[in-house]
């Protein structure tokens, strides 16, 4: 499956989400919270990715079981002993908590894969062109010439070691570094005058000028309108029920966990409810889509 539907929603929408998700993900460090947040964030990156977001969830899976056993050996307070290596406890505890914090941890990154795919820089334009135009016009930039200087300098290394300007031996470090200072400055001069073509575009275009307007295809429609307070709703409940104690847990020395009372049901309903949005509008589109092309 494969469905990016959740995208065409307005940037204030899939970004106040990505916000909640991660802001949230990163403070929960209850069993059931973390658990969510870590099966709705792969199955939100699958949706988007199908397949080819297996090799990295497989990744993610075996971080998470390296990270809660690493744990266990380094923190041996608790009361439940598994077993004992080198005269050194390793507890229940212990590695309990290094599971729910390997999870919030997992959860985050799988969040920002996700974020990486939807959150382009015409979006993030968008939401902060106007609030801060020439901060988010620098950030986006930035971020787009990570990309563009690494695709750049393969360009280069490859163009002169075709004419036979590379290193001539890859394994001396002189040769090899030669080359390296060589493929750098020619970056260098290709950045810099590529900087004065931009900033010549941007001058004829009247960028900075008083009253100049700009242009976006993206409108905030009702369903935008409706979405939005749905999220933010949520959030407040999610918020409230954690003050009020729902996603309490401590693991050492003792486990005390929260596992029932109203708010911790109300918070833990509302979060899932936050966390399925992008991923259920995915689905929903994509078995639509199969419906319509099965009579077809």
């Amino acid at each position: 499956m494969k469905s990016d539907a959740f995208s065409e929603y307005n940037p204030i929408i899939n970004f106040a989400f990505f916000i909640g998700a991660i802001g949230l993900g990163m403070f929960f460090t209850h069993p059931a919270f973390a658990a969510c947040s870590v099966f709705f964030s792969a199955l939100y990156l699958y949706t988007i990715k199908g397949r080819e977001s297996l090799k990295f969830i497989g990744g993610m899976g075996i971080m998470f079981i390296v990270l809660s056993l690493i744990n266990g050996l380094f923190n041996s307070m608790g009361e439940t002993v598994l077993f004992v290596y080198f005269g050194r406890n390793y507890t229940l505890e212990a590695l309990l908590y290094g599971m729910c914090t390997s999870a919030m941890l997992i959860s985050v990154f799988l969040w920002f894969a996700s974020y990486n795919s939807i959150m382009s820089n015409d979006k993030f334009m968008f939401i902060f062109g106007r609030i801060i135009p020439s901060g988010s016009l620098i950030i986006s930039m930035a971020l787009r010439l990570v990309t563009i200087y690494k695709n750049k300098i393969i360009q280069i290394h490859t163009a002169r070691k075709c004419i036979g300007k590379g290193a001539a031996d890859e394994n001396d470090r002189i040769s090899a570094l030669k080359n390296g200072s060589t493929v750098i400055s020619t970056l260098a001069t290709w950045a810099l005058e590529g900087g004065v073509i931009t900033a010549d575009s941007m001058r004829m275009r009247g960028y900075g000028l008083p009253g100049r307007t700009t242009f976006s295809n993206y409108r905030f429609g009702m369903r935008d309108k409706a979405l939005l307070g749905g999220m933010v709703l949520l959030s407040a409940v999610i918020i409230f029920c954690a003050a009020m104690g729902a996603s309490s847990a401590e693991f050492i020395p003792v486990i005390n966990i929260t596992s029932g009372g109203i708010y911790f049901y109300a918070g833990l309903i509302s979060y899932i409810l936050f966390l399925s949005i992008a991923p259920i509008i995915n689905i929903t589109e994509a078995v639509r889509w199969r419906i319509l092309r099965s009579r077809i």
